[in-house]
């Protein structure tokens, strides 16, 4: 007999319901416990569908927003009120461990999970509704979690002190689900970025060596400071109290390894390795804490902070310049046994490369004509189409230093990851941020500020694939979900482009290619794009595709549906020739078993 919405809702909060069979007969009623079994095999489902539509989504604005969608139907009200309510023991739906079918060709669909599933306690936050969550995934078929491994919670307290507790019991969770897990090193603050909707800062003795040093902490031209992550300039300096960054990363991801090593290769399959704000390979050249930047802004250079001692000949004092010229010698010795790829912070580092350019001039300082983060490209001199400086000499000697700075970095970490979960059977992947608004420009001012040495000219993101390739690392990228004529055109935004960039590049280095979407999305032409894109060519496809993110309005009935349908469609992959209706269908009935665990699953968000 069918169930419907209204009676499964009234069984999760409590109250039983009365039936109808078939014949329209009233019969027993029933427990929660009697919900939850799965259907026959004989269930006739009736699809529905809501009246509200999201066809005509409004451009998204900024990349923290998300579209506008229609209101929580009628007959979830008793759902909504399990928002502040604790959620109650769920069992598992049958058959929720199926295999994925050998021979299939499709992407996996992996969820991430929300930013605070773990506590500032180190307990997992609300439990019983992500076990809910976890249990009504794995029943629509999808392949795993992804979850922030935050460093300023793991290693809060002391240096070396690791505090596993909240992880421990989510990793087991998902392992009884049958869930796959791709486990990010956060080495980044929660806070201040696009998405972010709770606060974790860097671990509290890291920000106390910060204070102490703002040079670690990287710096834009008037002199503002961002506490994002550690600025890579001091990568290899032991500043964090007699470790480097560097050691740092490694030991963390190393005590991981050692706690975790009876899950690796079966349930953890996946460690993204965080290299910067967010978590991508980039530097803080957009901050939307305080209002600092707003899209479309071009973002600043992030590059600002020391630089050696600069001798000045005194003749009323020629012991005190001998006395600067030896405790100059001895601070170059010093910087480079402990340094050997990058000088004493940032802007020592472009002094260097300078020098050694035989252009000492170019050396103190980045550009200065590069504009403020708000500004677009034309509103600058080093950014015009006509005569930029980015187009000029100093301009190809500060972009592929700063680059390089970059790809530098990546090259440190990924190092130590590779060597850490050798043999493991763990894949190793780095994010890297889909950069989209103006693109269209000759410069690709946002993505030069970010690092990412790309312009109309020149592809920044071959670079970076072949140093990922190097390290047998997967290349991940976000903005997979969004269509050119969503955004404003006037900043020239062109996210499929990019994306047909970056696929192109990565089928160059060779290295596989995995996906995320930047914004939440719920929607069939979101879906529709993300499926566009991971069908890279007529041979290859995504290794893998992450959906943003378990929340309340991921489990809202209709988006529900879709989404039940998009991770079918995605599974079958190029072999399928079915349309959206037929597969829509084939889905209801996942749909349908999924509802009460759906329905308590809606309670972890408020």
């Amino acid at each position: 007999m069918a169930l419907s919405m209204t009676h499964q809702i009234g069984s999760l909060v409590g109250t039983p319901l009365p039936t109808e069979s078939t014949t329209g007969e009233p019969t027993a009623s029933l427990s929660a416990a009697s919900v939850w079994k799965t259907p026959a095999t004989n269930l006739r489902v009736k699809a529905s569908r809501s009246d509200t539509v999201t066809d005509g989504l409004s451009p998204p604005m900024s990349p923290c927003r998300s579209p506008v969608l229609g209101g929580i139907r009628p007959d979830l009200n008793a759902a909504c009120q399990a928002f502040t309510m604790e959620p109650v023991e769920v069992e598992h739906v049958a058959g929720s461990r199926s295999k994925k079918a050998k021979g299939n060709n499709g992407v996996p669909v992996y969820v991430m999970m929300p930013l605070d599933s773990v506590t500032m306690g180190n307990g997992v936050n609300r439990k019983k509704a992500v076990n809910a969550a976890m249990a009504a995934l794995k029943s629509a078929g999808v392949e795993g979690v992804m979850m922030d491994v935050w460093w300023g919670l793991v290693e809060r307290e002391r240096p070396g002190e690791y505090n596993w507790g909240g992880y421990n019991e989510l990793m087991e969770m998902a392992k009884k689900h049958g869930l796959k897990v791709q486990a990010v090193m956060s080495f980044h603050q929660c806070g201040g970025n696009v998405g972010d909707s709770v606060t974790i800062p860097l671990p509290k003795w890291a920000v106390e060596e910060i204070d102490k040093d703002p040079d670690l902490a990287y710096t834009d031209q008037w002199g503002r400071r961002n506490y994002e992550y550690i600025s890579l300039g001091c990568d290899t300096l032991p500043v964090l109290k007699g470790r480097t960054p560097i050691q740092c990363y490694a030991d963390f991801m190393r005590a991981f390894r050692d706690n975790f090593k009876h899950l690796l290769g079966d349930t953890i399959v996946e460690i993204q390795v965080g290299m910067g704000p967010a978590g991508e390979l980039r530097y803080p050249s957009y901050p939307e804490q305080n209002g600092t930047w707003k899209f479309p802004g071009i973002g600043a250079f992030q590059c600002y902070d020391k630089v050696f001692i600069y001798l000045c000949f005194s003749p009323y004092s020629f012991e005190l310049f001998l006395f600067y010229l030896f405790l100059s010698f001895i601070l170059f010795c010093v910087s480079n046994i402990l340094s050997f790829t990058s000088m004493q912070y940032m802007l020592s580092s472009l002094q260097a490369a300078a020098d050694a350019a035989n252009k000492p001039e170019w050396g103190s300082t980045g550009p200065t004509d590069a504009g403020h983060y708000n500004n677009w490209p034309e509103d600058t001199n080093f950014f015009r189409k006509e005569g930029g400086g980015w187009d000029g000499e100093y301009g190809e000697f500060f972009l592929t230093w700063y680059s390089q700075m970059l790809l530098n970095h990546g090259e440190r970490i990924l190092t130590s990851a590779k060597s850490i979960y050798d043999n493991t059977g763990v894949k190793i992947s780095v994010k890297v941020a889909g950069i989209h608004w103006h693109y269209g420009t000759r410069s690709h001012a946002p993505e030069l500020t970010a690092g990412y040495y790309n312009t109309r000219n020149r592809d920044g993101y071959l670079p970076i694939a072949q140093m990922l390739a190097r390290h047998g690392a997967v290349f991940n990228f976000t903005c997979i979900e969004m269509r050119d004529h969503e955004q404003p055109q006037d900043a020239q935004c062109a996210p499929e482009k990019l994306v047909h960039q970056v696929a192109l590049a990565t089928q160059k280095a060779q290295v596989h290619l995995a996906g995320e979407n930047a914004l939440p999305r719920y929607d069939e032409h979101a879906h529709d794009q993300i499926l566009k894109a991971s069908q890279l060519s007529n041979e290859t496809e995504m290794c893998a595709f992450t959906y943003l993110r378990m929340n309340q309005h991921l489990f809202q009935p209709d988006n529900w549906r879709k989404f039940v349908a998009f991770v079918k469609k995605m599974k079958e992959g190029k072999s399928t020739d079915k349309c959206w209706e037929q597969v829509e269908r084939e889905a209801e009935h996942f749909v349908h078993v999924t509802q009460p665990l759906v329905q308590e699953a809606v309670a972890m968000m408020h």
